[in-house]
């Protein structure tokens, strides 16, 4: 992936963001590049690297038909693009933090003793925290993924469009995801825009940026 990312000028990736509503029904992503791109973006920084993002694909036309009463104003990019990528965060994420600091011991990319200490400091203190802030945590870590996952996305050729526009309070329970551990964080269209859509206008760095 940092090849392919080497071999495209960064500013046609990230720049000229513009809004695809409508994607080619004809262009189809495999399943195998859809995991490619989905691993690829798995490397995004996430809190003690405990990856908390869960992607459910919507590719097949039973499965889009259950979304499309879920994104009412979004149902052109359900209908046409090649799939749509539920992420969610997974508010205990700290249950799988053994197994990947063991593994990380196994290729040996961390000392055990360094695994040990971190391990306990993480176990006394993700666990007791309140469901609010392990929410906070697992939407800010998943949204890096999603971010990083349309930038992968441009890179292989695709395009994406972020919504946030959905029945927040059902699509886990219509996807059969555990709603009291999973909560929802976007929605990502993917596919091959048919029409490139309005370009967004970006407030100037001038703007955004304070010095201190």
């Amino acid at each position: 992936m940092l090849t392919k990312l080497q071999n495209n000028d960064f500013a046609n990736i990230v720049g000229g963001r513009r809004s695809v509503r409508n994607y080619d029904e004809n262009i189809k992503i495999s399943r195998d590049e859809l995991r490619e791109m989905i691993s690829e973006a798995s490397s995004a920084p996430s809190s003690a690297n405990m990856q908390p993002w869960r992607i459910v694909v919507v590719d097949t036309p039973e499965g889009k038909e259950k979304l499309k009463p879920l994104v009412q104003f979004n149902t052109l990019q359900n209908d046409t693009s090649s799939a749509m990528l539920l992420i969610f965060g997974d508010t205990e994420s700290y249950l799988n933090v053994e197994d990947i600091y063991n593994e990380a011991v196994r290729q040996g990319k961390m000392p055990a003793d360094v695994r040990d200490k971190q391990l306990k400091q993480i176990m006394d203190f993700f666990p007791s925290l309140p469901r609010e802030m392990r929410i906070e945590i697992a939407k800010i870590d998943s949204s890096l993924f999603a971010m990083q996952l349309m930038l992968i996305a441009r890179a292989h050729g695709y395009d994406t469009n972020p919504i946030g526009g959905f029945e927040h309070d059902q699509l886990a329970e219509t996807f059969e995801i555990d709603k009291s551990r999973y909560v929802p964080v976007m929605i990502l269209s993917i596919g091959k825009a048919k029409e490139e859509g309005y370009e967004s206008i970006r407030l100037s760095s001038d703007k955004i940026t304070f010095w201190r």
